[in-house]
């Protein structure tokens, strides 16, 4: 991701923002109905407080984490790696695209507030575009590849069925190559990836790619938005 980063930063400087931009395209933009669908098979609310994860793949972790850190019920959400070994959860080793892993986002949320498939809802609808095979917007490689980890069979249950429930409602022109996957481990990522769209919103990278999806996030579900 950090050489795709820089190469975006140089292009912009030097040809544009136009350029860039070209090559993200997020996922409301690709959608073909305006109105998300709810998942029709979901968790129930919990009648009392308490903690469960998700653990989330959708392209550049950090768009990713800043989205769940603005949702309603969600309690913390951690930038990391999923699906390889944790001796090659490194940046350095990910960004070569072979360790297995890719690029994840641990959500720690309260199902007394947020049920596991309105996390999907937000996760298809604005966190990324899931009809990008092994890539998302200008990064490429299997590291940023679609994919919910899921940590148990209702989880598994709930993310498979809505997924064919997309598809089947023609939500996006092409397939959801979103994989249903389970959850071997997550490994978080480096310190200076915590938090990035907070400390970096100047970035080009972030302007052109991430900050959109908070706005779109605070204009579709504004009952589930929050700010920081």
């Amino acid at each position: 991701m950090k050489l795709v980063h820089g190469f975006c930063a140089a292009v912009i400087a030097v040809v544009g923002v136009l350029t860039c931009l070209s090559g993200a395209r997020d996922a409301f933009a690709a959608r073909t109905i305006v109105s998300f669908p709810k998942p029709v098979i979901d968790e129930p609310i919990a009648n009392v407080r308490g903690q469960e994860v998700a653990v989330l793949s959708g392209g550049c972790f950090w768009g990713v984490q800043a989205v769940f850190q603005h949702t309603r019920g969600v309690i913390s959400a951690t930038s990391g790696y999923s699906g390889g070994e944790a001796r090659t959860a490194h940046y350095e080793m990910v960004g070569r695209g072979n360790t297995g892993h890719a690029e994840s986002v641990k959500v720690v949320f309260d199902p007394s507030q947020i049920t596991f498939g309105q996390l999907l809802m937000i996760f298809f609808s604005v966190a990324h575009n899931p009809t990008e095979l092994d890539k998302q917007g200008p990064d490429w490689g299997t590291q940023y590849r679609s994919a919910v980890f899921f940590s148990s069979d209702e989880q598994k249950r709930v993310a498979q069925a809505y997924i064919t429930q997309l598809d089947a409602a023609e939500v996006y022109p092409q397939k959801i190559v979103t994989q249903v996957v389970p959850l071997n481990g997550f490994y978080p990522a480096e310190s200076y990836h915590q938090d990035y769209l907070k400390h970096h919103q100047d970035s080009p990278y972030i302007q052109i790619n991430d900050l959109p999806k908070l706005a779109e996030l605070k204009k579709q579900y504004p009952q589930l938005y929050r700010d920081y």
